[in-house]
């Protein structure tokens, strides 16, 4: 990665960071350390400055901290499902990793105020709105979805066993090991010599 050339994600975390001066000077506590993201198929590392912006990591730069995430987290960690962020993969510097966990739970992006600059703030304003209720709706659909197919497959065309079948199907199986193995002792004591 050519430091001279803007990275996008460097772009983009700089275009966050501005906004809130708190997560700069946060963040300019670990000037000099880098942080390397994979993120799916991409790879690209992160420097800290001493002004609490980030830079392209060049090549050769010690890595402080090497995150990992899974590109099927991205729409969880966009929601802002707290269980997402648990999953992200880190290794190296804990004290570094936990400062970045707590400004990718806290920062986020004014959507709205960027858009704004470009299309006005009605426009801007509607749209986002729309945005949060096509999102909102999704979530929505796709949860009613998934209840109805776990509810058919269990009930009406059982291809998944119910919580109640599986209890009962557990009890019915300790049941018949307590046999086997009260059989098992008549056997022996039958065998015994003098029996």
């Amino acid at each position: 990665m050519n430091p001279l050339r803007p990275h996008p994600a460097a772009g983009a975390v700089n275009h966050v960071l501005r906004t809130a001066p708190l997560a700069m000077e946060r963040l300019a506590k670990h000037a000099g350390r880098t942080a390397r993201f994979t993120v799916g198929p991409f790879r690209f590392g992160l420097t800290v400055q001493t002004t609490g912006e980030v830079t392209p990591a060049v090549e050769d730069a010690r890595t402080d901290l090497a995150v990992r995430i899974s590109p099927f987290l991205l729409p969880r960690l966009a929601a802002g499902e707290e269980a997402a962020f648990r999953e992200i993969a880190m290794e190296g510097d804990m004290e570094f990793a936990q400062e970045i966990a707590y400004l990718a739970r806290h920062l986020s992006w004014d959507v709205e105020e960027d858009l704004a600059r470009i299309v006005g703030d009605i426009a801007a304003h509607r749209i986002v709105t729309a945005g949060r209720a096509m999102a909102h709706w999704s979530r929505e659909a796709a949860m009613r979805t998934a209840q109805g197919a776990a509810e058919y497959w269990t009930e009406e065309s059982p291809l998944i066993a119910s919580r109640v079948k599986v209890e009962g199907f557990l009890g019915d199986v300790a049941e018949l090991r307590d046999a086997v193995e009260r059989l098992e002792k008549r056997i022996e004591r039958l065998e015994r010599p003098g029996a």
